[in-house]
């Protein structure tokens, strides 16, 4: 059986577009979609309301996804823990995992988003606005282990979506790397070579796509978020999915 896409809500504009974006993601896929919400309880709020305000959360997301995506299969859950740790345990099982966020919230102290990136176990979105753009789906490529990863979850985007496949290296030369030509050459997609600083240009380029698609670590893998993917999840314009080795 095909594993669910997973999205995590907390009753934000946020957290509705990742809805959206998760709903049409689980159609595309022919997956069941699994609603979440982390409850946790502080004693300045009575727990039975604090109880009945987080179901409530849940039940309008479902509603929410049904109404915005029709034909979509979703289940809500309201489990008890941290958020950084439910999402985290429920990626193992999940084909992607969706989240939503903007701007600045997205890296301050204790930003869940932030965390969860490099430590998933899956692909996670990040959603952006109320509607998901149309656009190419862009593959950001470079000569690390993830760029295949990237290259791959893209080109399977692409089809899903019916969309335009590019992929895009930043480098110093303006000429693309032997090792991102190489692997280009197996994907149906357009490559293309841009100058200037990685993190900037990669957001500039998210302005016209309806998708991009890179790795979330940086250098040697460490269980931390990259200097390049802190840029496009702080700034970026579309969605953007951080593929993971084990996609």
């Amino acid at each position: 059986m095909q594993d669910p896409v997973v999205v995590g809500v907390d009753g934000s504009a946020a957290g509705r577009a990742a809805v959206r974006l998760a709903a049409r993601e689980a159609v595309t896929r022919g997956s069941a979609l699994n609603i979440i919400h982390a409850f946790t309880w502080h004693e300045t709020t009575g727990y039975a309301p604090a109880r009945g305000a987080a179901s409530r959360v849940v039940k309008e997301a479902v509603a929410y996804a049904q109404r915005s995506t029709p034909g979509v299969d979703a289940r809500g859950q309201l489990r008890d823990g941290p958020p950084l740790r439910i999402l985290t345990e429920m990626s193992r099982r999940a084909c992607l995992l969706v989240v939503g966020g903007d701007g600045l919230a997205l890296l301050g102290a204790g930003s869940v988003v932030r965390d969860l990136v490099p430590r998933a176990w899956c692909p996670v979105a990040l959603a952006r606005g109320p509607r998901p753009p149309t656009g190419p789906v862009v593959a950001a490529l470079d000569s690390s282990e993830f760029s295949l990863v990237a290259l791959r979850f893209a080109a399977a985007e692409a089809a899903l979506r019916g969309s335009k496949l590019i992929a895009v290296e930043v480098t110093r030369s303006g000429q693309a790397s032997p090792a991102v030509a190489k692997i280009v050459e197996d994907f149906p997609a357009r490559l293309r070579v841009l100058t200037g600083p990685p993190g900037p240009t990669l957001v500039r380029a998210t302005r016209r796509a309806g998708l991009i698609v890179l790795g979330p670590r940086g250098e040697g893998g460490a269980r931390r978020l990259g200097s390049v993917a802190t840029e496009v999840l702080r700034h970026g314009c579309s969605p953007a999915v951080f593929a993971h080795a084990g996609w």
